[in-house]
């Protein structure tokens, strides 16, 4: 919600970060232009587009609705495909890039998570035809699929009213019945992404990389 948009650009300000949030439902058709143009505004160009919005659906595939079908891939599939256009001519003028991310049921389909499989499986699609482009372009593009990750979203599926703790120990649990080391956190994803673009990672082109703790065992 914006409300809480606002709240966390003020805790990152309030930590000396700046933060320029632009709330907007990625659903839309317009909202990419919406987008760009306020981070051109607030900051003058574009450098680095991550794609990290996401809805879906953990149910089997047989009973997943066509209308959840169309919700999911309008936000992680199309609002991706509309951003990564409309920002493509900013990324292009600074030598910028992208970051999709995916998810690990892309690699590994399972019955309840098919909608992750099928939104995950479209984007890394994008992310490895864009990285062609972004070869001549001098556009840089790669994609990270995670595995269980303790976001907002999935604490909120566990309970709200259990302990920090009790989540923490239910999550690791989770990932190690997938065949994970543990859990991940934001801060992990985060810390990948700001490896991939800084100049370390500077021949990552078209990688996809499976951060969940060894959960992906396939080649």
């Amino acid at each position: 919600s914006p409300e809480r948009l606002q709240a966390v650009a003020e805790a990152i300000r309030a930590k000396g970060g700046v933060a320029h949030p632009c709330a907007v439902d990625l659903a839309s058709a317009n909202a990419a232009e919406r987008v760009v143009s306020a981070a051109k505004v607030a900051m003058g160009g574009i450098d680095l587009l991550v794609n990290c919005a996401s809805l879906t659906h953990n149910a089997d595939f047989f009973t997943v609705t066509d209308e959840q079908w169309d919700d999911a891939f309008a936000v992680k599939v199309m609002a991706a495909i509309r951003l990564c256009r409309t920002a493509w001519p900013e990324l292009r003028a600074h030598g910028g890039s992208i970051v999709n991310i995916g998810g690990i049921g892309a690699r590994t389909p399972k019955p309840f998570s098919a909608v992750t499989a099928a939104t995950s499986s479209s984007l890394l699609a994008i992310t490895k035809l864009l990285a062609e482009a972004g070869v001549a372009d001098g556009v840089q593009v790669n994609a990270i699929n995670p595995g269980v990750i303790r976001t907002p979203r999935i604490e909120r599926t566990l309970g709200q009213g259990d302990a920090a703790d009790a989540i923490a120990a239910s999550l690791d649990s989770l990932a190690q019945s997938l065949g994970s080391r543990r859990a991940g956190t934001p801060e992990d994803v985060a810390e990948l992404v700001a490896y991939i673009v800084s100049p370390a990672g500077d021949l990552l082109q078209g990688a996809i990389i499976d951060l969940d703790g060894g959960a992906t065992k396939g080649m």
